[in-house]
């Protein structure tokens, strides 16, 4: 993957419950983390006392983090409605000439601030809460 405009990363929320995502509005910053727990089986007859790990265990889990400014009411109200609710839906989140990244997350963090002399900005932090798909680019 070569370089990449960030603006080009998309956070996509299942409006209806159906497959119908959209883009939500204004963010000005996204991120995605994959992390694995790992499974320590190290014991005393551990080669070299060098720790040893259980492939194929553990738990695995998707972070997704954005910040900016709410444009589009309709995306807007559904983040607030999901928050609010404690819901756990599906979310795309789409990596130009990478994948596609899809599944359910559960919003965790739900932030807003500003200044006397500027915009009211929003801060949303989303956990994943069931199985992950990934669709590489066409």
């Amino acid at each position: 993957m070569g370089a990449q405009k960030g603006k080009d990363l998309l956070l996509k929320v299942d409006l209806g419950g159906v497959g119908g995502f959209a883009t939500v509005a204004g963010l000005r910053t996204k991120k995605i983390a994959f992390n694995s727990q790992t499974v320590d089986v190290t014991d005393q007859d551990s080669a070299g006392r060098w720790r040893e790990l259980l492939a194929g265990t553990g738990v695995q889990r998707a972070s997704i983090s954005g910040a900016g400014i709410f444009k589009d009411a309709q995306s807007d109200a559904r983040v607030r409605e999901l928050f609010f609710a404690g819901s756990i839906v599906s979310w795309q989140f789409s990596i130009p000439d990478f994948g596609t990244v899809q599944g359910p997350f559960q919003i965790t963090a739900l932030e807003y601030s500003g200044s006397y002399d500027g915009e009211v900005v929003f801060d949303i932090g989303m956990e994943s809460a069931g199985q992950i798909s990934f669709a590489v680019s066409a």
